[in-house]
Formats: C-alpha cells, structure tokens, sequence
C-alpha cells in the first residue's frame, strides 16, 4: 500500500511537470547532488549521520518546483559495536519558491512524501512510510547551477520497534545542475489599437465627420461646406449687373453665374438666398418690381444649372433700399444694380 502511494505521487509530479513545460520561466530540467547530516532520532539508539543522495526536478510552476529524490543515511548503532542502522529514501518533494522580482535568492517551504527502507546491520528491515517537512534558501550562481541550504523534520512510519514513527532532523546542502540552455524570453507583440473610425467623429462639431473635414478646426458659426471648410456668407456675384432699366442677363453675367452654379452644386448643403437691387434713378416701387424681376431672372438661371429650389430662399428685390455704392455717379448706379447670394446655414 505504501508503495502504491509513493508511485501515485510521484507519477503526479511528473504530470504536473510535463503539463507546465510551455511556461514562459526556467523550467528546465535540472539533476541534484545532496549532503547534509540526520540528527536521528533518540529512541533509535544510534548515532547522528550522513545524507548524501542524487535527484531530478523542474520548476513546474514560477513558484513551484517538484523534486524526486534518492538519498541514503549511515548510522551507527549505539549498544552493539561496528552494527550499523542503514536508511534508504526515495521520495517526491514539492517546494514553493518566494520569489521576488530583481533578487537572485528566495526563501522556500518544501514538503514531501516517499518511502523509506532501513538496513539492520545488513539485514533487510522492509520499508516504510516516509514524510518530511523543511524550509530553506535557494539562490542563482549562474544560468546553469543553483544551491539549496534546507532544514526540516523526516518522519518515518516504522513501526516495527517504536510502535509510531521515529523523527529525524535533518540539514543539508545541494547542488542543481541545470539541463539544456535558457528558455528564449517571451516578447510581448504590440497590438496595435484598433483604428479610429473617423466617420463617426466631428471634433470640431461643424456637422462634417473627420474622414471629409478638410478644415478640423473651424469655428462655431461659421457656414460650413460639405468639405468641413467655411464658405463665405456671400457668394459674390460681381458683374452680374445690368443694364438701365433692364432685367435681362448680360453675357458676361453668364459666365458669372455659371461660377455661381458650380460652387452651389458643390456644397449641396448650403442654402443661399437670391437678392435683387436696383440704383435709386426712378420711383421706389418701379424699382422694388425691377429687383424682384432680375433676382427672378437669377434664381431662373440656378435651377436651370441644376441647383435645388428647395435651396434658394426667394427670389426676393430690394429694390433701392441697400445700395453699396452711391447713386450721384454713373460708376456707383451700375454697382447698386446687382444681384447676390447670401448664404443663409
């Protein structure tokens, strides 16, 4: 049965080791070389002795490493002359590691399990349960060897002359000898963050999302076009102007209003207004009749280049109440008898 246990135990260490081997720390394979002393105990009538003894184990965990150890102890019987009582172990050992960080050294606590065979002055004594408890410190000398300083308690379950168990103490040193080279680091890939979906950004708040803003920083206010950028609030529709009394379109104001309808087509956003002025020569209502006929003229043209008349605001004549030039020269009167566009979003 004690036997049983020691094969289940250890073939779990095993398991254990092999599942971790893909872990991103030193879990090489390392073999040990052991000495210490047993401080026996009383009720064995013999003296203290050696420990000496080989194993294998890895890390199989950051903190955890597992241990299967064969060790043996020579003692003397105290009563009887050149007897001797022989102590063969063979055990599994876990250790958890306080590793910190930057420090080449850690403290541990280590239990364990096995079996342990005593020899009666060459007489097999048959094999028993063992248990042992310790503590000690394991530090780096280099990439390939460790030392173990441990202290603890063996507890073998014989119960052939104490009726119990007997308690050793033990101390001993060992060395580690690492297998095959340093694991390769793991480098963490930068992932880069998913991108930004500027379609459904406005940082400047202006209606434009950030893929079509060409001007990311206007200002509130502001008419703005379908390309994010400000228009001014009056399309400027200078030469468009128009003879004395009259209110049919020039050939040169054409070529004006073509200018007029392409910049219109290209911001389908904007809503304009179409005005019509007139100089001061004639009555205010002969002149309020011929603004409203040439802005109509105007707006006429617009829709016919395509323009939405969803997006004009009139036609509405001023007539002469907003000259922008004075009506006492020539040169002035032809300024007044304008039309204009001014945007209303």
């Amino acid at each position: 049965m004690k036997k049983k246990i020691l094969f289940c135990a250890m073939l779990g260490a095993m398991s254990m080791a092999h599942s971790a081997m893909a872990q991103d720390f030193d879990d090489r394979w390392y073999i040990s070389a052991t000495a210490g002393v047993v401080n026996t105990d009383d009720t064995r009538n013999t003296s203290n002795g050696g420990i000496y003894g080989i194993g294998v184990g890895k890390m199989v965990s950051p903190n955890v490493s597992v241990d299967v150890d064969l060790d043996r102890t020579n003692t003397d019987i105290d009563p009887l002359p050149n007897a001797s009582w022989d102590l063969t172990g063979l055990s599994v050992t876990g250790r958890y590691h306080f590793i910190k960080e930057g420090r080449n050294w850690w403290p541990y606590l280590a239990g364990g399990i096995g079996a342990q065979k005593s020899t009666y002055n060459g007489f097999d004594g048959g094999s028993n349960l063992l248990v042992k408890l310790g503590a000690g410190l394991q530090a780096d000398v280099n990439e390939r060897v460790d030392v173990r300083i441990e202290a603890g308690m063996r507890f073998d379950f014989n119960d052939d002359f104490n009726d119990g168990h007997y308690n050793d103490l033990y101390a001993s040193a060992s060395l580690l000898f690492a297998l095959g080279n340093l694991p390769a680091p793991v480098v963490d890939t930068p992932v880069a963050p998913p991108a930004e979906d500027c379609s459904t950004k406005d940082d400047d708040g202006d209606g434009v999302n950030n893929c079509n803003d060409r001007c990311p920083n206007s200002q509130a206010g502001q008419a703005i076009g379908p390309d994010g950028c400000p228009v001014p609030l009056t399309i400027d529709l200078k030469g468009v102007n128009f003879d004395f009394d009259k209110d049919t379109l020039r050939p040169d104001a054409v070529v004006i209003l073509d200018e007029a309808a392409d910049i219109l087509n290209k911001y389908p956003q904007l809503k304009v207004e179409v005005a019509g002025h007139t100089d001061s020569v004639g009555t205010e209502e002969y002149n309020q009749g011929l603004s409203q006929r040439r802005a109509q003229v105007v707006y006429n043209y617009l829709t016919g280049k395509g323009v939405d008349a969803a997006r004009l605001v009139g036609p509405n004549g001023f007539g002469e109440a907003k000259p922008i030039d004075v009506n006492t020269t020539k040169e002035g009167r032809a300024r007044n008898r304008r039309t204009e566009l001014n945007v209303q979003n």
